[in-house]
């Protein structure tokens, strides 16, 4: 165990400067006291700022408190604005919890992060040969250095991998280390991530965050870059792959978008340039792994997993997963497909094995250990045993190994029958048990409002396996914890995080992800390379978007021209919109309850729930739910520009006008400022996106949705019979946004003939039901043509109803409106509004799910 000693010494790898330091910035520095931590990262015991973070101070205390202010505000923006997001489950918030991040770095001296950095090297190397033994030929076990229980005994040993060769004998191709001070300064390990080392993509973006608001600071500490680590990610798994790296695919699998971590998932995929995919997306076919496009299926050599090992093949692993791909250990062990990290890795993540690393470390690689683990005992071996049942109550007990069992909460202390029962569990089961002696966490200065103030922090590093050996990236993801005593850091819980600055005493290279173009580069064109899921996403983005365009429309239009004082009088001029509305599903049952009808009150609150009401089925602030967790799944496939849009979106909906009373008028600037809103994203949409497959299922499902309500629209409008009111037309011309074009070629009253002439049957308007149907058929002329014996239904459809439309006179309407239901007009609209349920069948059928191999994926297996 280490031993507390004086805090007045240095950290390992500092030094102090001649004479005497310069006193701390007072107005800064005037709540921080650090007295009740063991170690405090900004001031020694005297009060004395450590040389390293001296030139941040000194920036820190020019800036001043307000600008300070200014900045972490501009910090928080940055994180809202960019969608950084960290799922918590159970959250009464809201799963989607933004990132919490504090703008005040932490900050390692460059000696220091030296001997950090040989340590990290050496214990990666040894839990990486450690691994190899046990996937191989078990000689630790048979030499009796690991106890066979620790192997075989853990659910985390997976024993279909047993025997498994991986390229270079390299299993973990990805490490994270949690570290946390001892009380004399020096590092420890609390905790190995080997199985999935989570937090590299949170460290990106903590760093593109904290530049942006102190860049002064961050280029006078000469700060190392992070991109020459990426780098080494990129190469080192293009490597892996069995095939020419020229040829070679690299997917980042993830278990989709309840993962805690998804963001990062996301946010990772798009940085590397690699494609973001779930496990319904990838078959195996002939031991190969294959991603399922809409032009087919396309082989892929290596997959960057976020998915638990046990998880990643429900044949041979957990039969109840549907979370992996069917086939994948057999994919990997006939050397078809590379996953990274191996599966198995999360075998050594056990804590138990830290009690074992010491003399590991001499064994296989013949050095002392450099890095040490915080002190575990675990109860397989007697004398661990009897120490830790001796001491139960200064020591943290948790299980060995993964299990569901309740483990003793740590920050509470046990009562005498749970003692006792916890010692009975123990020695009728030490194998399943580990101690650990109590951490308590150093502090460092973080931003509460007013000043700096001392908070518990622990240290995530990380590190990737390359040609040469372990590379350590020059900095990491510091955890901050939400408890002022430092008992423990969860993000789950609250926890917050900082970016982690190793600076240089010169100034360091601006390293860049993007790689110099050779004299042949290869040009590329948009591809068909779409996964079907995406595809079904991106179908699925465009029609909620749309419906919520329409909802919008419908329900300002209807508000403008209720008037509670007269509300007999309105009601006749806003019926085909409240029956559109109910069709839809907006308002259910409105034309059926005249009670409504005769109460404004009550019917301006009716459509207020529409709008407002998360609960109600339908309402617009549930469309735009919807709309807002679509845009989350293809995350990795659209610009920050639109994804800020729909997150104001879906922001102002979330937080309506407050009062005591909701106002008619509020709710309608509400829904303007929706609309506008919408508008930027279709125009995103529209002018910024590639004209690839992500843009064309997304407007294949704007305009089918767009026909839909637009047909609905028009069917109640002729079943009603005071349409012929030019109010009522003319309100139909405004939800549409028909009125200047209608204006500018008639001037007249709105009149029916004229008014569904522009609306149904104008070719040369993107509001018109013809002109949906136009550029659907347009769509599918461009959809892959290996599928298009799949789409014949699609094509027959969208014919039928464009010659049908084409054959329609909008002037069968001059007669009388009790003719209307039985004009050719009606039955074109019913008809067209029974084809379009069967359209987007067809397309789901056709373009959402695939069980053929493309051309390219056929010819890699012959």
């Amino acid at each position: 165990m280490l031993q507390s000693q004086s805090q007045s010494q240095a950290a390992p790898g500092e030094t102090h400067t001649a004479g005497k330091p310069a006193p701390a910035p007072a107005s800064l520095l005037s709540g921080y006291e650090p007295n009740a931590a063991p170690f405090d990262e900004l001031l020694t015991v005297s009060g004395e700022p450590r040389p390293h973070y001296a030139p941040l101070l000194g920036a820190l205390e020019e800036f001043k408190v307000p600008e300070l202010r200014r900045r972490s505000d501009t910090c928080q923006r940055l994180v809202h604005e960019q969608g950084i997001t960290y799922n918590v489950y159970g959250d009464p918030r809201g799963m989607e919890r933004p990132w919490q991040l504090d703008p005040i770095p932490f900050i390692i001296a460059p000696a220091e992060w030296q001997e950090l950095e040989a340590g990290l090297i050496q214990r990666a190397t040894l839990l990486n040969k450690i691994l190899v033994d046990c996937y191989g030929a078990q000689e630790l076990i048979r030499s009796r250095w690991l106890s066979p229980a620790m192997v075989f005994g853990q659910p985390d040993f997976l024993r279909p991998c047993h025997g498994v060769r991986v390229l270079r004998d390299t299993f973990l191709h990805f490490y994270a280390a949690d570290l946390a001070r001892s009380p004399d300064g020096r590092w420890w390990v609390v905790s190995d991530r080997t199985q999935i080392p989570t937090g590299a993509g949170y460290a990106l973006a903590n760093r593109l965050a904290t530049s942006r608001i102190l860049p002064e600071p961050f280029r006078d500490n000469h700060v190392h870059r992070l991109a020459g680590f990426f780098r080494d990610v990129q190469t080192s798994l293009i490597q892996l792959a069995p095939r020419p790296q020229d040829k070679a695919r690299i997917v980042m699998l993830t278990p989709g978008p309840h993962n805690e971590t998804y963001f990062e998932q996301a946010y990772l995929a798009r940085y590397l340039g690699y494609m973001l995919v779930e496990g319904q997306d990838l078959t195996v076919r002939d031991n190969h792994v294959f991603l399922k496009t809409l032009s087919g299926l396309e082989r892929v050599d290596v997959m960057l997993r976020r998915v638990d090992d046990d998880f990643c093949d429900p044949l041979e692993l957990r039969n109840d997963s549907i979370l992996g791909v069917p086939g994948l250990v057999e994919a990997v062990r006939a050397g078809n497909v590379t996953v990274a990290n191996a599966l198995g890795c999360g075998l050594v993540e056990s804590p138990a094995f830290m009690s074992f690393l010491p003399g590991l470390c001499k064994h296989l690689l013949g050095e002392k250990l450099k890095l040490p683990s915080v002190a575990t005992w675990w109860c397989g071996q007697e004398p661990a045993r009897k120490y830790v049942l001796e001491r139960l109550a200064d020591l943290v007990v948790k299980p060995a190994f993964r299990t569901h069992a309740r483990a003793p909460d740590p920050e509470k202390p046990l009562s005498a029958p749970e003692r006792d029962a916890l010692k009975r569990h123990i020695e009728f089961d030490p194998d399943l048990f580990v101690a650990q002696e109590r951490v308590e966490l150093s502090t460092a200065p973080s931003w509460d409002g007013r000043g700096l103030v001392p908070r518990p922090v622990g240290l995530r590093v990380f590190l990737v396996a390359t040609g040469e050996g372990y590379r350590v990236m020059p900095g990491g993801l510091t955890r901050v914890s939400p408890d002022g005593g430092g008992r423990f850091l969860s993000m789950q819980r609250g926890g917050s995080s900082k970016d982690t600055w190793i600076t240089s005493p010169t100034p360091v290279e601006e390293d860049t992800l993007l790689h110099a173009p050779g004299k042949n580069v290869e040009l590329r064109r948009t591809g068909n390379n779409l996964p079907s899921r995406l595809a079904d996403n991106f179908f699925w983005l465009g029609r909620y978007s749309e419906r919520a365009d329409a909802t919008a429309r419908l329900l300002r239009t209807s508000l403008q021209r209720f008037n509670p004082e007269r509300a007999g009088g309105a009601m006749p001029l806003i019926v085909p919109l409240l029956q559109t509305l109910q069709t839809q599903g907006q308002l259910p049952g409105i034309l059926d309850k005249p009670e409504l009808q005769q109460n404004s009150e009550a019917f301006e609150a009716e459509l207020l729930a529409a709008i407002f009401d998360p609960a109600r089925p339908g309402s617009l602030r549930q469309i735009v739910d919807h709309l807002h967790r679509l845009a989350m799944l293809v995350r990795d496939r659209t610009s920050n520009d639109m994804w800020r849009v729909l997150s104001q979106l879906n922001d102002r909906l979330a937080t309506p006008p407050t009062g005591p009373v909701m106002l008619a008028g509020e709710a309608v600037g509400v829904l303007s400022q929706t609309l506008l809103g919408l508008a930027a994203f279709h125009g995103l949409a529209r002018e910024n996106m590639t004209r690839a497959q992500a843009w064309r299922f997304l407007d294949m499902g704007l305009r089918l949705e767009r026909a839909v309500y637009l047909g609905t629209l028009l069917d109640a409008t002729l079943r009603w019979p005071e349409s012929e009111n030019p109010s009522v037309l003319e309100a139909i011309l405004e939800v549409v946004d028909n009125s200047i074009t209608f204006r500018s070629r008639y001037n007249l009253l709105p009149h029916a003939p004229a008014v569904f002439d522009l609306v149904l049957l104008d070719d040369k308007n993107p509001r018109s039901v013809l002109f949906q149907i136009n550029q659907l058929a347009k769509h599918f002329r461009h959809l892959p043509p290996e599928r298009e014996s799949a789409a014949d239904v699609g094509k027959n459809i969208l014919q039928e109803c464009a010659a049908r439309l084409n054959r329609t006179d909008a002037r069968e309407l001059a007669n009388k409106p009790e003719a209307w239901p039985e004009t050719d007009v009606n039955a074109a609209i019913r008809q067209t509004l029974r084809d379009l349920p069967r359209l987007s069948d067809a397309i789901a059928a056709s373009y959402f799910a695939h069980s053929t191999i493309s051309r390219t994926g056929r010819e890699l297996l012959a």
